[in-house]
């Protein structure tokens, strides 16, 4: 189904036009639409993967790396995962009309806290062609819209998810045009869009640096940034080392192309000796590209490791590549965490309750892992069916972001002829 608008200022017109429609409908009405995108996933999934092959056979797409492939690409299996998606979001609670507080009022008056929707949300997102569907799902559920700009990369196939979508809530009664993709704009498009005052309610942002400060230059609608993940796993001095090697193998080559890997890896200096060398052939043979400090390529034998440059502990890598440094003790990997960390997901594996406690308060992220993966820093995984993004901000929303994060309140009093003196 082809959408009416052009421009950005008409997409997010009709958005809201359509954001005040689903922000009233029955959650009977918004299941019926998820479930129905659901199905015609399912029944489409022929079409998505023809429109997915012209994404990944253009000339732009050839020169991604082999991670940034990855992200763009889609096979069955993941078409199927998004269908499941959907419909975890359509088991899940509605949260629109949740009662957070209520209490009555000296003045007799009854006070009630609701959870409303936000109205129009637009997402700004990288070659992901499963954001799209996360994204619809998630806003549907709680009641808003959704503009949808993704990467000119992933046109073809978040044109024809979104077409689902759109078919879906049409489907079920309720307006189409609450999910609305935009495509074909360069920057003008996003400045545009991030200046959509009275129009778009909250504006989030995946990507990276460049795009958060892209943003940032323009932005005069509120913004919550889903940005980079420069994450960490530290190898305490007590650790299960066993335990440590399978932690960073996975946090660093599970999907090493998207913001929750591991970007660096600390080891106390007090294993150093042992751990090094089992890790370093560990991640050589998975294939990672090493860089690290003097003390750990002392420590390297013969694996190949680089000299890690300064930029190198900042770096939201997004392949397998990894930087590692030895520290002293819990308090020095702390202070390099949050250094040079973006307040995403960091880890520590140990066990001495005390050294994890003390790295739980002490690291500023919006999640911390003792004796696991970084990977976990999820939507899905953490039982909110889907997510718009992670959050490294710490307002309104921090992590995942998902149908609550979506949402504000208002106060609803109802009394019975009461004035103020």
């Amino acid at each position: 189904m082809a959408t009416t608008t052009t421009t950005v200022a008409e997409s997010c017109t009709a958005a809201k036009q359509a954001a005040r429609v689903l922000g009233r409908a029955s959650t009977e009405a918004k299941n019926t639409a998820l479930e129905a995108t659901a199905r015609l996933l399912e029944e489409r999934v022929g079409e998505i993967l023809e429109a997915n092959a012209a994404d990944l056979a253009d000339e732009r797409a050839a020169n991604l790396s082999t991670a940034l492939r990855d992200r763009l690409a889609l096979t069955e299996a993941r078409v199927k995962a998004m269908a499941d998606g959907v419909r975890v979001v359509a088991a899940l609670d509605d949260p629109v009309g949740e009662e957070l507080e209520r209490k009555t009022l000296a003045s007799g008056l009854d006070l009630r806290k609701v959870r409303v929707p936000l109205g129009v949300v637009a997402v700004v997102y990288e070659a992901r062609p499963n954001v799209t569907i996360d994204c619809a799902a998630l806003t549907i559920k709680s009641g808003n819209a959704i503009v949808l700009r993704g990467s000119s990369y992933a046109d073809h196939s978040n044109t024809a998810l979104a077409a689902i979508a759109r078919e879906a809530l049409a489907e079920a009664g309720l307006p189409a045009d609450a999910v609305l993709p935009l495509s074909g704009g360069g920057h003008e498009e996003l400045a545009e869009l991030a200046t959509q005052e009275g129009l778009v309610d909250l504006l989030i942002p995946r990507g990276g640096e460049g795009l958060k400060n892209a943003i940032k230059a323009v932005a005069t609608v509120p913004v919550m940034y889903a940005a980079a993940g420069n994450c960490h796993v530290y190898i305490h001095a007590e650790a299960d080392l066993e335990m440590a090697r399978r932690i960073v193998v996975n946090a660093k080559t599970q999907r090493p192309g998207v913001c929750n890997s591991a970007e660096t890896l600390l080891i106390d200096a007090a294993i150093a000796e042992r751990f090094v060398p089992a890790i370093l052939s560990d991640l050589a043979e998975a294939g990672v590209e090493l860089v690290g400090d003097e003390r750990v390529r002392a420590l390297a034998g013969d694996a190949v490791v680089g000299a890690a440059s300064e930029e190198d502990w900042d770096a939201e890598y997004l392949e397998l590549k990894l930087a590692i440094a030895v520290v002293d003790s819990v308090e020095d990997a702390v202070e390099h965490v949050n250094a040079h960390g973006t307040g995403h997901s960091e880890a520590i594996v140990t066990d001495s309750e005390a050294a994890a406690d003390a790295f739980v308060a002490a690291v500023d992220a919006a999640a911390v892992y003792v004796n696991a993966s970084t990977r976990f820093t999820d939507g899905f995984e953490y039982g909110m069916g889907a997510e718009i993004g992670n959050s490294t901000q710490k307002l309104h929303a921090r992590g995942p972001i998902g149908m609550r994060e979506l949402t504000t309140f208002k106060y609803v009093a109802r009394g019975d002829g009461q004035i103020r003196e």
